[in-house]
């Protein structure tokens, strides 16, 4: 293989070759013939052509994300903290090995702080002087958990590299390492997120779509954050792993329309299974696997599931029987899983990079619970 070595000078333009094994090597004279001062001009634009041409062969791809503040890639703590992607792997799976539900808790956290005040780990803090935590709101409360592997990743960070890591890219690359770990696509994940001081409960409860929302409440909830419908009906195919408790879709096997009916779209057979730990009353928090077949693997059962009328949330029924395009993109899921998986890694992305801090805004924290002093 040859490489371009171009020489610009104004007074003898010229054109080298390297060979690698031979080093340079001129051009025959005879390629070269006097320069008229048209032909002067000529050459040196082709020069300068050729060396925007070789300059982009040869520059690496990057995987970025254009925010308001700067970039996020996947390369930025590459030289800060080298090693900030295997600790991040290494926790989460020990915590994965320990409780297989954990994978499922710690994407969730991801999607739960992103469609709030973006992906800045508002989720994160605890109530302070200041803060109302997130954690309280009616979508947090007695529902997300995971903080403590969380904990656990920034104190072993923090030994590694203090103040470098982010808590929001901690969120993101768990999310990521979680769905690999239960047998999901893998991709790679943009970083240089920084950490909010604040939070909102208001946010929480109302921004992050609800089990019993309607179908256009949801798809309106993901458009407000440059979502679409593609990214809903991917993204809603992380249920494929996971829990619910009994409170979340207990409206569908008693009183679905406020009628005192059971919701007709579910499958009735399955709905009698799910009454016998699901009460009309009491038993709130009993849990339930939202991927009856593979419960703890990430596969495409999921979208199988709601073609056969056994979607345990309402949200997720509605998929099918609420829109024609959502219907479909299902059926397309449910029929390929390597067209699954590559949307869901392309819609992870997109979500993760929702108003993201970066540059010199927001902060890096210390500890992910509290903002620093």
């Amino acid at each position: 293989m040859q490489l371009l070595s171009l020489s610009l000078s104004p007074q003898s333009p010229s054109i080298n070759f390297i060979n690698p094994t031979k080093g340079f090597i001129k051009p025959k004279s005879s390629n070269f013939k006097s320069f008229s001062p048209r032909n002067h001009i000529i050459m040196a634009n082709s020069l300068s052509f050729l060396l925007a041409l070789s300059l982009l062969a040869f520059s690496p791809l990057c995987f970025c994300d254009k925010t308001p503040g700067g970039y996020l890639y996947p390369q930025f703590y590459d030289r800060s903290c080298p090693r900030a992607k295997e600790i991040v792997k290494s926790v989460v799976a020990k915590a994965v090995a320990r409780e297989a539900r954990m994978a499922a808790s710690l994407l969730r956290l991801h999607f739960h702080d992103c469609f709030v005040k973006g992906c800045d780990a508002s989720l994160l803090l605890d109530s302070s002087q200041n803060i109302i935590t997130e954690k309280r709101s009616v979508p947090n409360q007695n529902s997300a958990r995971g903080f403590e592997v969380i904990d656990e990743i920034k104190s072993a960070l923090e030994k590694e590299c203090p103040s470098t890591v982010s808590c929001a890219d901690i969120l993101a690359l768990a999310a990521r390492d979680s769905t690999v770990l239960t047998g999901g696509p893998n991709w790679e994940v943009p970083l240089g997120r920084r950490d909010s001081r604040g939070a909102s409960l208001s946010g929480s409860n109302n921004n992050i779509p609800a089990p019993n929302n309607t179908f256009q409440t949801i798809l309106t909830k993901f458009k407000l954050k440059k979502l679409d419908i593609v990214d809903l009906v991917a993204l809603s195919g992380s249920h494929t792993i996971g829990n619910a408790r009994c409170t979340s879709f207990r409206q569908r096997l008693y009183n679905q329309s406020g009628n005192g009916l059971a919701d007709f779209t579910l499958d009735q057979s399955y709905a009698a299974q799910l009454r016998t730990r699901c009460p009309r009353s009491g038993g709130d928090q009993n849990l339930f696997v939202m991927d009856f077949v593979s419960p703890t693997k990430f596969d495409n059962n999921y979208f199988k599931n709601l073609l056969a009328s056994k979607g345990l949330l309402n949200s997720d029924e509605v998929l099918v029987t609420k829109s024609q395009v959502s219907k479909q993109l299902v059926q397309q899921y449910a029929e390929n899983n390597e067209l699954f998986f590559k949307q869901f890694a392309k819609s992870m992305v997109k979500m993760g990079n929702i108003s993201p801090i970066t540059g010199s805004r927001g902060e890096i924290r210390k500890s992910c619970r509290k903002v620093n002093s």
